[in-house]
């Protein structure tokens, strides 16, 4: 997922395995679910739901509960290690340990993901329309054109409990795509005639940052050990990339 910077540069990521990608995708998801749950119209309406019903599709597809417990895990592990080590903030330390614990318990004793969002009728009854061009149509749908016309106490005290019951899932993936992204740090790069290649190891997320004063954006291919970027102008008939461009790269 790509991320704007008040700094008028913006951060590209691209993940090197189908763990991250798939994490990446949740991540974006719940953003647009979150984002979209003050519902204004009929249109918004929509937008939630379709994000909604798109969130659904990505948890039903994997052990996504199983892969997050084993990533806290890990990095539990890893955060026990340090504390072993010379000049350790083990205050720090002792307080990840902590908060990585809890998140642990919450989401081993938290509902299967999504299982609420799967039961609601309303959802259901829209999901089964979103595959059709135009099919969410209030003549379509006129439990929906009613449910959006309720009290907006009403619907945002259900949307509300669909919220609550993504919380688990939404804090514990913040947490760890937090320490992945933190992982790495941002150095200094140069790429020639468009084009970056170079190879890494147990790498698991790269992020480019470009400034902004250029309209130019990175194509991105990789997968495990090595990555190859190309860097492309908007406008792909008239523009240019520059023979020698710096941006920078972490590798996390």
């Amino acid at each position: 997922m790509s991320e704007l910077n008040t700094a008028n540069f913006v951060t590209y990521e691209y993940p090197l395995n189908e763990k991250i990608r798939s994490w990446l995708r949740l991540e974006t998801l719940l953003q647009q679910v979150y984002e979209l749950s003050h519902i204004t119209s009929y249109t918004s309406g929509v937008a939630f739901f379709r994000s909604v019903s798109e969130l659904i599709e990505i948890l039903d597809r994997g052990e996504v509960r199983t892969d997050l417990i084993k990533e806290l895990e890990k990095h539990r592990k890893r955060l026990a290690t340090w504390a072993d080590a010379p000049n350790a903030d083990n205050q720090l330390i002792s307080s990840l340990l902590n908060d990585l614990s809890i998140k642990t318990a919450n989401i081993t004793s938290a509902p299967r993901f999504g299982q609420q969002l799967r039961n609601d009728k309303i959802i259901s009854m829209v999901r089964q329309r979103l595959s059709i061009p135009g099919g969410c149509c209030s003549f379509d749908l006129p439990t929906l054109q009613l449910w959006l016309n309720m009290p907006q106490e009403q619907r945002d005290s259900a949307i509300n409990e669909w919220l609550k019951s993504l919380a688990p899932l939404k804090d514990t993936l913040d947490t760890i795509l937090h320490l992945l992204r933190q992982a790495g740090s941002f150095e200094a790069k140069e790429c020639h005639n468009g084009f970056y290649q170079d190879s890494v190891e147990d790498k698991e997320l790269l992020r480019v940052r470009l400034s902004t004063d250029k309209p130019i954006f990175p194509q991105i291919s990789g997968h495990k050990t090595r990555f190859a970027i190309r860097f492309l102008h908007i406008d792909s008939e008239n523009g240019i990339v520059p023979a020698m461009m710096n941006f920078e790269l972490s590798c996390c």
